[in-house]
């Protein structure tokens, strides 16, 4: 039978729509012959990029599992089941909510959860190395609510538990944040549950940056002293851009009903299952050695870093992050990263702890080791990169883009031997 309608056409992405199909081959080839070194970004693998642009687009899914609000939902009902157990599993939580569309939308959801507007939200300072939705001024979380933030040391650039208890227990926060963007050492999770049970606020563990490094047994869990968690799935974790919410049975139905229908819509079910995808992932043996491996390579980096004379915030790293100050070496964090990318290794400019510049030109530089671990890049690596970072801020200090282009050249040859996955 002919129709009588015409179809959605039937051809490929590069017939469709050449133009756009050339700048995704150009992005491909970017990724191929750069290095991220930006601690949030990662590489997923062929499977989670197959689920990710699967027929789950097509399908629309208010509701959760068995309360729908369009039929339709027999396999859907699965895939996010699926992904809440295997969630459950991994983290060792009584309850996960897979539908959060990314970090922030996932935040604010505890925050319809648990206050009322003006209530008293405490996390830590953005430029201290918090996240904008722990009560930063230009964010909502800020405005929307009373926000009292707390930072590190001058002189060791670590928090200051005893400062954070003290400042609890004067502002009195219904919510307690821990966790954030830029923090380069392992978070203390059983001082922030006793300050938050002497204060009676709720304590959130935003691990975004860190669940993988959890999942894989080289960073401290908050299960069982924080009833809240929030975390996006890629960063370490190696899945697509979303996010999921975890918590004590208690708070199940209040977090899901703020998700849905408090913020949200239907979910995105095609990022669900590559959510479901990369868990599956993080759950292998693999997953273990990869995760130590990134710590490993981070505090070689870092070793290497210091060792040419460059000043850490904290002195060094625990985890995947590194972040620089680079006053010492007289040049600033946007000047360094845009050098950096032409020289072929991608970071990102950084405010530092009590950093006198603004953040669109901040004196800092923050760099990680995921994505490159991600590659099976190792300790010689890391000895490598080192070099080279520091030969590219010379240069850059120098305007001299002919060595800029030297270094990108072995940054080139260096990736050939690590293929991306997923891209290979």
């Amino acid at each position: 039978m002919t129709s009588r309608f015409p179809l959605i056409p039937d051809a490929s992405l590069s017939e469709k729509d050449p133009a756009l199909s050339a700048l995704l081959r150009e992005e491909e080839n970017r990724q191929r012959a750069k290095l991220p070194l930006i601690p949030s970004e990662n590489y997923v693998s062929r499977a989670v990029m197959e689920a990710t642009g699967s027929a789950l687009t097509n399908k629309y899914s208010e509701g959760y599992a068995g309360k729908r609000y369009y039929e339709g939902q027999q396999v859907i009902d699965l895939v996010e089941t699926l992904a809440i157990e295997r969630a459950k599993a991994l983290f060792g939580v009584q309850h996960a909510n897979v539908q959060p569309y990314s970090g922030s939308p996932a935040n604010l959801a505890i925050y319809a959860t648990f206050l009322k507007p003006n209530d008293t939200v405490m996390g830590m300072a953005l430029p201290m190395g918090g996240h904008l939705t722990h009560g930063w001024n230009v964010s909502v979380t800020g405005s929307w609510f009373r926000s009292v933030q707390y930072g590190v040391r001058k002189d060791t650039g670590r928090i200051d538990y005893d400062e954070v208890r003290d400042l609890a227990k004067k502002e009195r926060p219904r919510l307690l944040f821990c966790g954030g963007t830029a923090i380069p050492r392992v978070i203390d999770f059983p001082i922030f549950a006793e300050i938050a049970r002497e204060i009676d606020a709720i304590l959130v563990a935003d691990i975004a940056h860190i669940a993988g490094l959890i999942a894989g047994g080289v960073h401290p869990s908050p299960v069982g002293l924080a009833p809240i968690l929030s975390t996006t799935t890629h960063k370490t974790l190696r899945g697509p851009r979303g996010a999921m919410l975890m918590s004590t049975e208690e708070h199940a139905k209040a977090l899901d009903k703020a998700v849905f229908p408090g913020l949200q819509g239907g979910p995105h079910n095609h990022t669900t299952a590559a959510i479901a995808v990369c868990l599956h992932e993080a759950a292998q043996p693999e997953f273990k050695d990869y995760a130590a491996q990134v710590v490993t390579n981070a505090k070689v980096l870092a070793e290497e870093l210091l060792a040419r004379g460059f000043d850490l915030i904290s002195g060094g790293t625990d985890n995947h992050l590194i972040l620089i100050d680079l006053t010492n070496k007289g040049i600033l964090g946007k000047k360094a990263a845009q050098a950096l990318d032409k020289a072929g290794m991608v970071s990102n400019y950084n405010t530092i702890p009590y950093d006198p510049r603004k953040p669109f030109n901040p004196s800092g530089l923050r760099i990680g080791t995921p994505a490159v671990t991600s590659r099976g890049m190792g300790a010689e690596e890391m000895r490598v990169l080192a070099r080279l970072i520091d030969g590219a801020i010379d240069a850059a200090k120098r305007e001299s883009d002919l060595e800029l282009e030297r270094i990108a050249a072995d940054i080139a040859e260096l990736s050939a031997d690590f293929p991306a996955p997923g891209l290979a």
